[in-house]
């Protein structure tokens, strides 16, 4: 029986996706990308959910984009000219849409970056609401050392995690940097001991769990339209979301646990 390209793992009301080929370094294929997109299908709907952690096994969370893949669209590039662009275009926006799927995730999703996240793997990271890394992480958006424009979201995602000036510098020099450097940035949360990462990763998506799931997708909701939204839009989408969560008993929940010194117990209703 063949192994896993992504494993799937639950503990309670957290789960946890692993990219599962690390004597490749977790290099992305269209099988991985098809198999993740198929665990993200399978969650997506879940609404016992609270949060969902992607990382990596080995030594490496992703090399990035599979090299055979890369050879063999600058094969047909140099064969087909002009002609190739449409084609080789519609190649790489479905294979984008595969590992991206961890966006359509209504729960938050946190990047433990347990290694090396370059080019295309460090952009799953960033599609990702959180990252934290293991100290001797080294990410990096490589992709004009490789001849190639930035894809998988890097020039959406990249200016609002750290800024328009620090993400031109990141894709205008391909460099790699360090857990540190990243952590400075905003680029990651925090850094942690590589040995320490999971488990305090677990320990966030555990706080995440704790608070009540209306609110917090709700929260995500608002988090994601804020950027293209007014002030005066927003406000009216922060007044509709408290809304919903006024009919919940959750609420109830939570103020009852305030009056009387204790932790709330949410159920997500």
């Amino acid at each position: 029986m063949p192994t896993a390209l992504v494993l799937l793992e639950r503990d309670g009301d957290v789960a946890t996706l692993t990219f599962n080929q690390p004597e490749r370094l977790n290099a992305m294929t269209r099988a991985m990308g098809e198999a993740f997109a198929e665990r993200v299908a399978g969650l997506r709907g879940d609404e016992s959910l609270r949060a969902v952690i992607v990382t990596g096994a080995g030594r490496a969370f992703s090399a990035g984009g599979d090299r055979a893949m890369l050879d063999s669209l600058a094969d047909r590039g140099a064969e087909g000219g002009d002609r190739a662009i449409q084609p080789i275009r519609d190649t790489m926006r479905s294979f984008y849409g595969l590992f991206l799927a961890v966006r359509d995730l209504p729960c938050p999703t946190l990047a433990a970056i347990n290694g090396h996240a370059i080019g295309a793997g460090l952009c799953v990271a960033l599609a990702c609401d959180m990252r934290f890394a293991a100290v001797s992480a080294r990410m990096g958006a490589n992709f004009g050392r490789l001849g190639i424009h930035p894809g998988m979201a890097a020039s959406w995602t990249l200016p609002r995690i750290v800024g328009p000036a620090v993400a031109a510098e990141l894709l205008y020099t391909s460099r790699i940097f360090d857990a540190e450097e990243a952590a400075r940035i905003g680029l990651v949360n925090r850094a942690f001991p590589a040995d320490d990462l999971l488990g305090a990763v677990n320990r966030i998506a555990a706080e995440i769990a704790s608070c009540a799931p209306v609110a917090v997708r709700g929260t995500k909701r608002s988090l994601a339209r804020s950027l293209g939204a007014s002030l005066t839009d927003q406000l009216d989408t922060e007044a509709s979301e408290q809304g919903l969560c006024f009919t919940t008993a959750d609420i109830r929940e939570g103020l009852a646990a305030l009056a009387e010194k204790r932790d709330p117990r949410f159920e997500g209703h």
